[in-house]
């Protein structure tokens, strides 16, 4: 049986839609795992949303917080809010309790990805407060380490991303991710699909 691996982000802007993709091309990229993309519902309203200038949503299924349940692994993205995610990701993680309550994704793997709007908007620290999401519902972390080679050492392009997860910076909303930092995230994809995969054989 597949390794189902359940790619689950927020995006409104589409920078982290662009990650998420990437993402699902590298974790399908492993042979028996089968990769799908999800996105959280939005809270704000059509009014709110076009004073925002955001584009459309695309036509990736919105998930309900059991279907969390049927994955193996399951990869979040979502965008920085003042150094920690977003509050549309976090009112879905919030309506996770019942899964807390039966204990429903402990022990199953999971990363995060995401985006800010500068360098120093929150690549690390928007990571860190989200483990915590994680450690409450007994998951394990799975960060992609320095697996990605010299492109964690870049210096001399602008490159989101550190060694919790796949990134990208946003800017004013114009910049799009880069060649490196998507290749980042098909890395991200198919180092997490791969320790997924072999979690569910050894079980």
């Amino acid at each position: 049986m597949a390794t189902k691996i359940y790619i689950v982000y927020y995006s409104m802007y589409g920078h982290v839609e662009k990650l998420a993709e990437e993402i699902k091309k590298g974790a399908s990229s492993v042979e028996g795992v089968d990769a799908k993309l999800w996105q959280v519902p939005e809270i704000l309203s059509e009014d709110i949303l076009g004073k925002m200038s955001a584009p459309p949503k695309s036509d990736v299924p919105i998930i309900s917080p059991n279907e969390l349940a049927e994955a193996d692994g399951l990869l979040f993205g979502f965008p920085t809010r003042f150094g920690m995610m977003s509050s549309q990701f976090k009112a879905f993680l919030d309506a996770t309790g019942g899964l807390w309550r039966t204990q429903q994704l402990a022990g199953k793997p999971a990363g995060i990805f995401y985006s800010t709007g500068s360098q120093g908007g929150g690549q690390e620290t928007t990571a860190l407060t989200a483990i915590t999401q994680l450690v409450h519902h007994g998951m394990l972390f799975v960060p992609i380490g320095y697996t990605f080679g010299a492109g964690m050492f870049e210096m001399e392009k602008v490159k989101g991303g550190s060694p919790y997860g796949a990134g990208t910076f946003a800017g004013d909303g114009s910049r799009c991710p880069t060649e490196l930092e998507l290749e980042q995230a098909f890395h991200q994809g198919k180092y997490f699909a791969s320790i997924a995969k072999k979690l569910k054989g050894s079980a």
